[in-house]
């Protein structure tokens, strides 16, 4: 694995966490009581961006590293992953 293919593995893995991470704990203008004029009582009052963007940090760098190991050391190819859901590769040639 290339270091391009490294950085855009972990940017697709920190996305997918953050937009996981958003949710949580997210508090509404209608759980406060305290809803603007024009606003829906579901849009968000206190997001805490900074902390789930580090938390997020966090867990992606954990996930990165499990996955970036798997494919690195060879354990899990492409063509394993394709015989276990597509079979289109075929057996591999010249063996």
């Amino acid at each position: 694995m290339g270091l391009t293919s490294a950085l855009v593995l972990y940017a697709v893995i920190w996305f997918m966490t953050f937009l996981i991470v958003i949710p949580f704990r997210l508090e509404t203008q209608g759980d406060r009581g305290e809803v603007v004029e024009g606003t829906h009582a579901s849009s968000p009052e206190v997001h805490n961006l900074k902390r789930k963007a580090l938390i997020t940090t966090l867990i992606a760098l954990v996930l990165w590293a499990v996955i970036a190991g798997i494919i690195i050391s060879g354990w899990i190819t492409v063509r394993e992953l394709d015989s276990w859901m597509f079979n289109r590769m075929g057996p591999p040639s010249g063996l």
